[in-house]
């Protein structure tokens, strides 16, 4: 099975540890992307995971995975990350990276999916 690769990089009028903060703050992650339930240890070997479409039959979708690098001003690395579905089959599992570099008050923001194949 071939493993692939989404990567891409954009810049953003944002301060650095504004990006991390995007990926790790469950104010910020309901905000962007409607995430209701998390739970985040910002540290290495700490658990990543988000829950939306949460109803009275369960979680809609969940995302997990174990942060591997942790910067908050600079850069998230999150391992065996997997993506659940009920449409759909699993996602993972994946390494992710985000990667932050800032210049005055802009960032260059690069993000990759990584490893990916999908389960059964």
């Amino acid at each position: 099975m071939s493993m692939r690769k989404i990567e891409v990089t954009i810049a953003i009028d944002t301060l650095a540890p504004n990006v991390i903060s995007a990926f790790t703050d469950p104010v910020m992650l309901r905000e962007w992307w409607q995430v209701e339930r998390t739970l985040i240890e910002k540290k290495v070997g700490g658990i990543y995971t988000l829950a939306w479409n949460i109803s009275e039959k369960g979680f809609g979708f969940v995302s997990s995975g174990v942060i591997k690098e942790y910067r908050p001003e600079s850069l998230l690395v999150i391992r065996n990350f997997v993506y659940m579905n009920p449409e759909k089959e699993l996602l993972g599992p994946m390494t992710l990276t985000v990667r932050v570099t800032q210049t005055g008050t802009s960032s260059s923001v690069y993000i990759c999916q990584d490893g990916y194949q999908h389960g059964t």
